[in-house]
């Protein structure tokens, strides 16, 4: 484990390599303990770097066996080649080669970057500075070179061996038991895209014909006996690929396309060109083992990655502070491939959650950093919710700014201009300003300036004028390293309706402040600090229905009527924004009960809004997906980002938990008649309609089980009988919020099921880790020392630790600390072995400094003995000094 003190890497220092590497032949000889590299490099000299500098190459760890330079040996004992860099002083000034040959321990590489085993594979992973933990290399995002490689194994233990691009030979090695494969990439990409899968496993195979009638033959490999769980993942791809060229005109340019699902990975998904190597998590599917936020996030991940073919390896970034350049622009194209498949509304609702739930904490606390940092010391730690669903934000608003014919010409002209090449954010919105006549200097500004802009809007309507005047102002906190903001551009969608929905047109006079094109888009762009629009023609006080669909990234702060939220919730034309009614009202509410349960008194009801709540519950026929997200309550985490100092999890706890029991008494007949209408007993199918159903019986039977003694017993019932894991975990969920036998039987019985299922058993770890009660600690120890559990695979350590950090709120912020305790612990052991897994664990403490004074001193005593100490890899000491900076 690297443990040097990392220096800071600045934007503002950045210069082009001083020589290019043009082409890649790798010789890879795989062996568990002793795996060769040979690379053969072909280099020259960068027009644009520095003439007669130094050949620098990064390394890390390497053990170098052999070097050659145009084809003369080197010493590979001298002082300019250590394990971490390669030095030639002064090479020569023409193109010259390269030869490096490096020898490698799969086996025993636990931190899984470079090239490590998964399970009985062979598997690499490269992004971000991986490659250099197989040869010495300019492992930087723009140095583009075209590779071949030849993979050389034991036919027995790895009969497949595959590789970026197309295969051009294969064959066995005569008078040996070992054979090879020869691949060949003609795209010029990053070494962070180089990959290689080898082992012994099964596929799936499949064919897709482009829009100009190529062949392109589809393959997903898996462990023997999964294969039958990997054919709704080739759905989704074969449906990716289609989508990508009807709505952005991109067709994929290689004769093959390899899918490798691995059980050890420390992230989703990796877009390797021509081969992607995912976690298993988002490849296996079946009825009995996943559920339907399972389907859908194979979907999702799998469209991510195949969409970065263009939008990350096609063209990729020039350094890593563009990365929301390749993560962000490819998450709002998979948000859109999403929303195209199933319920547009309820994909925008959920991603929303997903935004606020992990990214505005992060611009509210120690962590946040621009879309586009202008610093770094470890790039593994800004793979983070600020570049990947905020970066995607912008990439919306860009879209609703200009207009969806000028963004679809802007992403064409970005596609012609810079296909093969590495490019900036600035290239990137160049494009949109020249197509759609713009400046967008301003709109940059969301690229370069950290933290959650607030909107205050406040109305005023004059009955005799028949008028309305908005005032709207802009507003952003302080961040790290930037105590000033400046304005921000603010697409404000806006709708002006009645109590009954109807929507009136958006009227202006020549000095109301509202131009012509705002008012034909309904889009009011604030640019400046504060802004007062007054619009006319209006016989009654409508209803303001603002930031509609969420059309930027901001918190909104606006005194709606409680009269007007129920108007929207019932009849806002705006999905999102009906949505949001119920949630805002219910977040109101919950924030009163806080208070009071913080004075010594109870928690606090509203029939009013129980009656809106019913209302949606009787017209969930129409949309039941949606509905079943108008019902679920605001999370603890979302209701602690509200209250925003002086937190207390174990009152929101309460709050929550109170106003769940008056929704289940109030609508126990309505929730009720939904669990037993919408009751299934035929086959199983993923799609939205069908998912919706359940979605809305499971959310019903969940509140009606809060408050009514029978639901436990129809919970049981349900967990019991379920065929398919979406209804099972469901009924175990809520099994899992009540202490006794009924609990402890389920949780038995399910674990007898799915022992030999480990996607199913990770989702019995991260439940168990989830129970909000104060023996939860004892019980994670526990499962800490079952058999089924280890901490050095990252997606059980996630399951158990992560999910106990990030999503038991009231005992991972336990008053005596022992929440803190524990997980400063583990990541301190995870950091020895894996310190991608330990950082982003640890990053569970990010809001530490909201919360009420006892719990802010135990978490901040916690992450001082981390720093405390000494030996910590960059990962975890970066994130563990800025959290306290």
């Amino acid at each position: 484990m690297r443990t040097d003190v990392a220096q800071p890497i600045r934007l503002a220092d950045y210069r082009p390599p001083d020589y290019l590497i043009d082409r890649v032949d790798l010789d890879i000889r795989l062996d568990r303990q002793a795996t060769r590299v040979v690379a053969r490099l072909k280099l020259r000299p960068n027009p644009q770097g520095r003439p007669g500098a130094d050949l620098v190459l990064d390394g890390d760890g390497l053990k170098v066996k052999r070097l050659l330079l145009d084809g003369a040996p080197l010493d590979i004992n001298a002082n300019f080649v250590t394990p971490d860099r390669l030095t030639i002083a002064g090479p020569p000034h023409e193109p010259f080669s390269l030869e490096i040959e490096t020898e490698l321990n799969p086996a025993a590489n636990t931190q899984l970057m470079g090239l490590y085993r998964s399970g009985s594979a062979y598997c690499s992973q490269c992004e971000a500075e991986g490659f250099r933990r197989i040869t010495y290399f300019l492992d930087r995002p723009d140095v583009l070179s075209v590779y071949s490689v030849r993979l050389e194994a034991e036919r027995a233990e790895a009969p497949i061996l595959l590789s970026n691009g197309n295969r051009s030979a294969a064959g066995a090695i005569e008078g040996t038991t070992r054979h090879f494969a020869v691949w060949h990439d003609p795209f010029p990409k990053p070494c962070y895209l180089f990959a290689l899968v080898g082992g012994d496993l099964g596929a799936i195979h499949d064919m897709f014909v482009t829009a100009s009638g190529r062949e392109v033959q589809l393959g997903i490999y898996v462990e023997h006996g999964k294969e039958p769980s990997a054919t709704y993942a080739m759905d989704a791809l074969k449906r990716a690929m289609r989508w990508d060229e009807e709505v952005f005109g991109r067709e994929y340019d290689l004769d093959v396309f390899n899918i490798v699902a691995v059980s050890d990975f420390n992230m989703g998904a990796m877009e390797n060109k021509g081969l992607n190597v995912f976690n298993d998590k988002y490849i296996l599917a079946s009825p009995e083992t996943a559920t339907d936020t399972d389907y859908a996030q194979i979907e999702a991940v799998i469209a991510h990655e195949y969409f970065h073919n263009w939008t990350g390896n096609r063209i990729t970034c020039r350094d890593w502070f563009q990365l929301c350049l390749k993560e962000g622009l490819t998450v709002f194209r998979d948000h859109e491939f999403s929303a195209d498949m199933r319920s547009r509304p309820v994909r925008r609702i959920a991603d929303v959650r997903t935004l606020r739930a992990q990214q505005f904490p992060e611009d509210a606390g120690p962590l946040a950093h621009n879309v586009r940092p202008d610093s770094y010391y470890e790039i593994n730690n800004f793979y983070t919710a600020t570049v990947y669903e905020k970066g995607a934000e912008l990439i919306r608003m860009l879209k609703v700014l200009i207009g969806a014919k000028a963004f679809r010409a802007g992403m064409d002209l970005y596609f012609a201009r810079y296909d093969g090449t590495a490019a900036t954010v600035e290239q990137f919105i160049a494009c949109f300003a020249e197509v759609s006549g713009r400046d967008l200097k301003q709109f940059f500004r969301w690229y370069s300036q950290a933290g959650t802009p607030l909107v205050e809007i406040e109305a005023h309507y004059d009955k005799a004028a028949q008028a309305l005047t908005l005032d709207v102002k802009q507003s952003c906190k302080k961040t790290p390293g930037q105590d000033e903001k400046l304005p921000f551009l603010i697409p404000i969608e806006l709708g002006l309706l009645s109590h009954d929905g109807k929507i009136f047109d958006l009227v202006t006079g020549p000095q109301d402040g509202a131009s012509p094109h705002e008012l034909a888009t309904g889009v009011i762009e604030l640019a400046e600090p504060q802004r007062r629009l007054t619009f006319h023609a209006l016989p009654q006080r409508p209803v303001v229905s603002l930031l509609r669909g969420f059309s930027a990234p901001v918190s909104l702060s606006y005194a709606a009527s409680e009269d007007d939220l129920i108007a929207q919730t019932a009849h806002d034309s705006d999905s999102f924004n009906r949505w949001q009614a119920s949630q805002t009202y219910a977040t109101r509410l919950l924030l009163r009960s806080v208070e009071r349960i913080r004075a010594g008194g109870e928690a606090e009801s509203d029939p009013r809004f129980i009656e809106a709540l019913r209302h949606v519950l009787r017209t969930s026929a129409a949309d039941p997906a949606f509905a079943a997200q108008v019902i679920t309550l605001p999370g603890e985490a979302d209701v602690a980002r509200e209250i925003g100092t002086n937190v207390d999890p174990d009152a929101i706890f309460a709050a929550r938990k109170a106003l769940r029991e008056a929704i289940g008494t109030g609508l126990a007949a309505e929730l009720r008649a939904l669990c037993e209408s919408l009751a299934e007993d035929g086959a199983y199918s993923p799609d939205a309609t069908a998912a919706g159903r359940r979605a809305l019986r499971n959310a019903a039977l969940d509140l009606y089980a809060a408050a009514n003694a029978d639901g436990l017993t129809l919970a049981e019932t349900q967990f019991t009988r379920a065929r398919f894991m979406t209804d099972k975990i469901a009924g175990l969920g809520i099994l899992a919020l009540h202490a006794g036998p009924p609990r402890e039987r389920a949780l038995e019985v399910y674990y007898e099921i799915y022992k030999n299922e480990p996607l199913a058993i990770d989702k019995w770890f991260a439940l168990q880790a989830a129970i909000p009660e104060t023996g939860a600690l004892a019980r994670i120890r526990t499962l800490m020392d079952h058999p089924a559990f280890s901490l050095s695979n990252p997606n059980r350590a996630r399951a158990l630790i992560g999910a106990f950090a990030a999503g038991n709120q009231t005992q991972f912020n336990a008053p005596e600390g022992s929440g803190y305790d524990f997980v400063a612990a583990i990541v301190l052991q995870l950091d020895e072995k894996n310190p991608q897994v330990a950082a982003r664990i640890l990053g569970a403490f990010k809001s530490w400094r909201a919360l009420e004074p006892r719990r802010r001193g135990l978490a901040e005593a916690a992450l001082r003995r981390i720093i405390a100490h000494g030996r910590l890899s960059p990962d975890v000491k970066d994130i563990v000094e800025r959290s306290l900076n």
